[in-house]
Order: structure tokens, then C-alpha cells, then sequence
């Protein structure tokens, strides 16, 4: 199991290499770069320059953006090792200080989005699995279908016009305005988690449905096995029975499926806090990509590529854990 996990992190350090290489690459694909973007805005509100290609050669030398990408690149590179990610383009600040400000929102947003889509997620399908073809089940299921149905600035939106039209309550942000630019109190944490529910509901609402169905019919596939058959013969009560074995064993493809989990829901917040004015990367990265500002672009895709590396590892070491007939290491004598 060592040499497993030594070998693994070794092939993560070298996807993250490839992958940082590839990110920095295709957000420089699309014409131009962010001097053409630049100076294409302030034509369009009447402040362009009058010797343009000048004023465009002058800014690429200042910005570094007339060096060969590869050299762009490696200095990039360079930089992030000794704890800088570069200067942000177009909001003139460090990149640092930019994720800085929005990791935690972003972060915490995405732990509570997470822990609603399991929660949520595994509960229905056991009870959907348990209880199958009866009217909760259905229900469910179509309940299930719409949340995946239905596009989360939609969702939103249905959600702010409900809550403000019958409830007299106005969401958006995750403060009011009162406490915006207040500092930290129990008042503020307080009116923080009034704000909460409604952006991890539309965030968490797809994913949950997601799983509600292969929860449901991976324990359906488990229950009709025949040691679930012969456990249940032998009298063992039915919900030792049901969480000892089949809801381990039904529960794994779920767990594979972290590592990927974490970075969609961080990934899939863009449009919601873009609805709902949140102050998280989704936003950030949006705007980073209209303007090709490329250290910033860069930076939050190699974060999130990150989040998928990390969390496949540790979701493969929970899943060597929770299932022993998973063997990662090869036994002597054989192949």
C-alpha cells in the first residue's frame, strides 16, 4: 500500500506539470491577448490611442506578452514555485492576494454544497432503493429529475422571485447591506448563514440528484445479490443487514467520484454567483477569461486542476480502505 501511494503521488506531481503547461496554453488559443482586449474597450468608450500599434507594442513589452510562450511560461512557472503567481492584467493586483480574498467564501461555499449533495444524495437513494416503486420513490424520482433538469441561473432565479414574492426576503450576496463592509462580529457570522442556504441548495441541487440515482440503483443491484439473499435467510436483522454490506459495497462508485466532485462544485458556482452576487473565483475567472488576463486565468484553472488531482488520490485511498477486494499491489508469483 506504500509503494501505491508513493507511486500515485509521484504520477500527480507529473499530470500537474502537464496540466499546468496546458491551461497556460489554451487560454492563449483565442486571438489577441489581453493588450488587443485592452485596448479594443477603450476604443469602444472612445479612449483609444492614436498610434495604436505602438501603444499595443509599448503595452506587450511592459506586460512581458511579447515574449515567446514558452519563456512566458517558465517564468511563470518560476515564480509560482517561490510562492508568486504573477500580476493580474486587469485588475493590476497579485494574483495571490485576488484568490486570497475569494478562496475562503468559494472554499466554504463548496464544503457545505458538498456535504448537502452526500447528505441529501445517499439518504434519498437508500430510501428510494428500500422502498422501491412505492409512491416516496417516485416522488423522488421525479423530483430528482427536475433538479437535474432544471439550469442552476434558472434555479436561482425561481428561488429569489419565491423567497421575495411570498416571503419578504431578499437574497443575494452572502452578507446585507449593513454588514458588507463591517468587521467580523457574531452579528455578521449570523447574517452570513441566513445568506447560505439558498446559494448551496442551487449549487448542491443537481449534484444531489445525480447521486440520488446511482445510490438507487447500485443498492438495487446489491440487495438482489445472493450473500444479501442468504444473510437475510439466516435471520439477520434487516438493518444491520443493510448497512454492513450493501450500502458499503453501493457506496463505492460514489466515493471514486470525489475527486471530481470537488472541483465541479467550485467550477459549477459561476453561474450562481454570478446570479446571486457572490463573491467567489466563479466570478473572477469569468471576468479573467473575457479579458485573457493570463496569470490570473491560469493560476485558478491549475487551482481547480489541483482540487481533481488531490482529490482522485484520496478518494482512491478511501476507496482502498472502505473495499478490500480492491488490490493495489502485486503479489508475488503472479504476472
Amino acid at each position: 500500500m506504500l509503494s501505491y501511494v508513493i507511486r500515485r503521488f509521484i504520477y500527480m506531481v507529473v499530470v500537474w506539470l502537464i496540466l499546468s503547461a496546458m491551461a497556460f496554453v489554451i487560454i492563449q488559443l483565442p486571438p489577441g491577448d489581453y493588450v488587443t482586449s485592452y485596448i479594443a474597450q477603450q476604443v469602444t468608450i472612445g479612449r483609444g490611442p492614436a498610434d495604436r500599434e505602438a501603444y499595443e507594442a509599448q503595452l506587450r513589452k511592459q506586460y512581458g506578452l511579447d515574449r515567446p510562450i514558452y519563456v512566458q511560461y517558465l517564468g511563470w512557472m518560476r515564480k509560482m514555485l517561490q510562492g508568486d503567481l504573477g500580476q493580474s492584467l486587469a485588475w493590476k493586483k497579485r494574483v495571490v492576494d485576488l484568490i486570497a480574498e475569494r478562496l475562503p467564501a468559494t472554499v466554504g461555499l463548496a464544503l457545505l454544497s458538498l456535504m448537502f449533495i452526500y447528505v441529501v444524495g445517499i439518504s434519498i437513494g437508500i430510501y428510494s432503493a428500500i422502498h422501491q416503486y412505492s409512491v416516496g420513490d417516485y416522488a423522488w424520482t421525479v423530483i430528482g429529475f427536475t433538479g437535474m433538469a432544471i439550469p442552476q441561473f434558472l434555479f436561482a432565479l425561481i428561488l429569489m422571485f419565491v423567497l421575495y414574492r411570498y416571503f419578504g426576503v431578499a437574497i443575494g450576496g452572502l452578507f446585507s447591506p449593513a454588514y458588507e463592509t463591517a468587521a467580523w462580529s457574531i452579528g455578521k457570522f449570523v447574517d452570513m448563514l441566513k445568506h447560505l442556504p439558498v446559494p448551496v441548495v442551487v449549487v448542491g441541487a443537481a449534484g444531489s440528484a445525480g447521486i440520488v440515482r446511482v445510490m438507487r440503483g447500485c443498492l438495487l443491484d446489491e440487495l438482489r445479490k445472493q450473500y444479501v439473499i442468504t444473510a437475510r435467510a439466516k435471520g439477520l436483522a434487516e438493518k444491520t443487514l443493510l448497512f454492513k454490506y450493501p450500502v458499503r459495497m453501493a457506496i463505492n462508485p460514489i466515493v471514486s467520484t470525489i475527486g471530481w466532485d470537488i472541483p465541479w462544485v467550485i467550477s459549477s458556482q459561476t453561474i450562481a454567483a454570478i446570479v446571486l452576487s457572490l463573491p467567489t473565483l466563479g466570478p473572477l475567472l469569468f471576468k479573467a477569461l473575457l479579458t485573457q488576463d493570463m496569470y490570473l486565468a491560469g493560476s485558478i484553472i491549475l487551482f481547480l486542476c489541483s482540487l481533481v488531482l488531490v482529490g482522485t488520490f484520496v478518494s482512491d485511498i478511501i476507496l482502498a480502505w472502505m473495499d478490500p477486494r480492491i488490490r493495489y499491489e502485486r503479489k508475488k508469483g503472479f504476472g
